[in-house]
């Protein structure tokens, strides 16, 4: 399945080892979620162009020390979580291109005595460790200079030997995840000037002593920290700081998915001495249990006037004391997104003389709910640019509302308000209202150059009189339908206009306006993705001048009224043929022959009425009814025969008293002759007694001869008639008196039999 594409995908396939017949047009194999128990040498020997092998979560145990001999171009080789014992260096002996490596997750519980890296002078990013991995020696790291990404799982890391990661020079994102506290300080003192980021994990800072052994971390170069799934106390968090503070280049420091236990009365002062280098600081997910009870912070005051993005989302913030708010007085970003800021709370927190160089705000997922309020509480921020109050609950917003004079941006998306008004700042360059209850938009904003309205219930595009310097507008997922030939003109001036997932009714002088509109061509964006007709006039993102309508999608009226038109022609000439040629007749008698196939075939005795029922040509008749009938009903004792023009009852349908008379009579009489084979009742009379006579291997038929006929005149489809006519004796009218004698008497003999 693999042979035509140089991607392969086999994962989660139940395999028990690498399949046979890889080939050299194979360039990734993914071989992840399988039972694969060894590698053997000859099962990659042919993927000499293989860059990207996966074999994770496997059940790997041993590797032929020549499997990958022949994967000189491989570029990614992970072996995470199997079952390896061993990291042996023969493994990797000609893995000259190798760049990403990942061993995590097997049971080795250490690297060797040697570097089994060191053939690896490409290698960017190194994954290692697992729950069993206890011993890091000295020239483990060997022949590696530098990497991207270097990631220690070492849960249970006991033993490290000192300057084992020493011989790399630099490591751009250093992850560790170190249970050992002595055992981490260890491994930061090797990594002093080495590392750019330090990215710690699963480690907990639960008492003071602690932090003593971490001192080392305050000579260290690197200009980003991380604290993840990291545990802190009251009693470690000063001593951290102080660390953090001596770091001589530190820029960022990060605390992602946190435990603080504590309530932030830290009974160590904090001797700020005011680094000059931290700017970032980022709170996420940071679980404070008794946050209830958090102090205002007063201790770190003197920590953040030279903060100048600050990140706290996720974290359960309800206020922002104002002292705080004024200490941070080279702050340009804040990002309080997902938090339970209320309306008050915010008052309260963009307090006067907070927050003075503030340029973004991000105050989304909150629980604001007064836009009136919200917007007075922060116009007297001078320098906001950018505002997201996106996924709060305004609804309703009022007609007048007081904003900074200098923002530019507003996002109000998804914050259930059902109308714009004059509330809006006519200063906004950029408003996004997507995700709301909109019917219209009719605001006048001078200035505003990107407008966002996805997801509402507009029905027609906005002015474009009111908004006279928009260049891309964004009105995907609304209820829009068409475009007037005045709307487009006004908004030629656009560089995009978004209008895909709309009901667009299709219209070939809309679109030939447009495409003879060349910038209007260019800047539309997927119209329209799904509208009312049959199928999509293009993909999101196609060019509209590339597309090119049917007749029936350009005049969907005209062509229906002609197809109706052509159905009714259609159906008044088939009235006009039936009704020329009886259709609705032979319609009929085909459904009462279909009737009277399904009748059972004999007739019970009481319903007997004739000894025969005489079916002949109406040319014939004087031969029949004045010399027969005499013969046969006048005779001793006389026999009782069914004619049509006597016995057939008045009213009633002809092929219905055919029927009838057939099986309230023992016999039926043929009186074959020319007339007879081109009578077309005599055929209709054949096609009701056919199956029933000539099907039971009886003599319930006679046949009668009145002149000589060829069996070849008989139609075709009575085959059986002909077959009767061949192989069976039938009467014969003599021309001749002194033979008619022996004529009635052998034709009264076969009634009786």
């Amino acid at each position: 399945s693999c042979d035509a594409s140089p991607l392969c995908n086999c994962s989660s396939m139940g395999l028990d080892f690498i399949p046979l017949g890889l080939t050299a047009k194979i360039t990734e194999l993914n071989l992840a979620h399988n039972r694969i128990k060894c590698i053997q040498s000859q099962d990659l020997q042919q993927a000499v162009n293989l860059r990207a092998l996966l074999l994770q979560s496997n059940k790997i145990s041993s590797i032929d020390e020549d499997s990958f001999q022949s994967l000189a171009k491989l570029e990614l080789l992970d072996l995470s979580n199997n079952s390896l014992a061993h990291v042996s260096p023969v493994w990797f002996g000609h893995l000259f291109s190798l760049q990403h490596l990942h061993l995590q997750g097997n049971s080795y519980r250490d690297l060797g005595e040697s570097s089994p890296f060191s053939s690896l002078r490409n290698l960017s990013s190194l994954h290692l460790g697992n729950p069993q991995f206890s011993v890091i020696r000295q020239g483990n790291f060997e022949g590696i200079e530098l990497l991207h990404k270097l990631w220690i799982d070492g849960s249970n890391l006991s033993q490290y030997e000192q300057g084992s990661l020493k011989s790399i020079r630099k490591i751009n994102h250093m992850i560790i995840n170190i249970g050992s506290i002595n055992v981490f300080s260890e491994i930061v003192r090797d990594l002093l000037h080495s590392v750019a980021w330090l990215d710690v994990r699963s480690i907990a800072f639960s008492i003071a002593v602690d932090m003593h052994v971490l001192r080392v971390m305050s000579l260290s170069f690197a200009k980003k920290i991380s604290f993840r799934q990291t545990l802190l106390t009251d009693a470690t968090v000063p001593e951290l700081v102080s660390i953090l503070e001596d770091m001589p280049k530190l820029v960022e420091l990060e605390l992602v998915d946190c435990r603080l236990l504590g309530t932030g009365q830290w009974k160590m002062e904090i001797q700020a001495k005011q680094s000059q280098t931290v700017r970032v600081f980022t709170i996420e997910k940071l679980s404070i249990e008794e946050f209830y009870l958090f102090t205002d912070l007063q201790s770190v005051e003197s920590l953040l006037s030279l903060f100048t993005r600050v990140t706290v989302r996720n974290t359960k913030v309800f206020l922002v004391p104002c002292r705080i708010s004024q200490c941070l007085l080279s702050l340009e970003y804040l990002d309080l997104s997902a938090n339970l800021l209320g309306d008050l709370s915010l008052e309260h927190s963009a307090c006067q003389g907070g927050w003075p160089l503030l340029q973004t705000l991000n105050l989304s997922q909150n629980s604001l709910s007064d836009l009136e309020m919200t917007s007075k509480s922060l116009s007297h921020l001078g320098n906001l640019i950018v505002l997201d109050i996106s996924q709060n609950n305004f609804g309703e917003i009022p007609d007048v509302c007081e904003w900074p004079k200098t923002l530019k941006y507003l996002n109000l998306s998804s914050t259930q308000i059902p109308r714009v008004t004059t509330c809006i700042p006519r200063t906004l360059e950029v408003l996004d209202v997507s995700a709301n209850n909109l019917k219209e938009f009719g605001l006048q904003l001078p200035f505003l150059k990107e407008l966002y309205l996805t997801r509402n219930h507009l029905k027609a595009l906005p002015g474009a009189t009111p908004i006279p310097n928009l260049v891309a507008l964004s009105v995907r997922r609304n209820k829009l339908n068409s475009f007037s030939k005045e709307e487009f003109e006004s908004f030629k001036r656009m560089e995009l206009l978004d209008a895909s997932d709309n009901n667009f009714i299709c219209s070939c002088e809309f679109l030939s306006f447009i495409q003879h509109e060349a910038r209007m061509a260019q800047v539309l964006v997927g119209w329209p993705e799904e509208y009312v007709c049959d199928s999509p006039l293009a993909v999101r993102g196609a060019q509209v001048g590339a597309v090119h309508l049917s007749v029936m999608e350009c005049h969907r009226s005209l062509v229906v009224s002609m197809i109706c038109v052509l159905v009714f022609l259609v159906i008044l000439l088939l009235v006009a043929v039936g009704y020329k040629y009886h259709v609705v007749w032979y319609m009929r008698m085909t459904w009462a022959w279909l009737r009277a196939k399904r009748k059972p075939k004999r007739a019970l005795p009481k319903d007997v009425c004739y000894d025969a029922f005489v079916s002949y040509s109406e040319n014939d008749s004087e031969w029949v009814e004045n010399t027969m009938v005499r013969q046969l009903e006048q005779a001793c004792p006389p026999f009782r025969l069914c004619l049509h023009k006597r016995d057939f009852v008045p009213g009633k349908w002809i092929v219905d008293n055919i029927i009838d008379s057939i099986e309230k009579s023992r016999k039926t009489l043929f009186v074959l002759s020319e007339h007879f084979v081109r009578s077309e009742w005599c055929k209709y009379e054949l096609d009701f007694s056919h199956f029933r006579l000539f099907d039971e291997n009886n003599d319930a038929a006679i046949l009668v001869l009145l002149e000589p006929i060829q069996s070849k005149a008989i139609p075709k489809r009575f085959c059986k008639l002909r077959k009767i006519m061949n192989t069976k004796t039938y009467l014969e009218w003599p021309l001749e008196e002194e033979q008619q004698e022996m004529f009635w008497f052998n034709l009264k003999v076969a009634l009786r039999s």
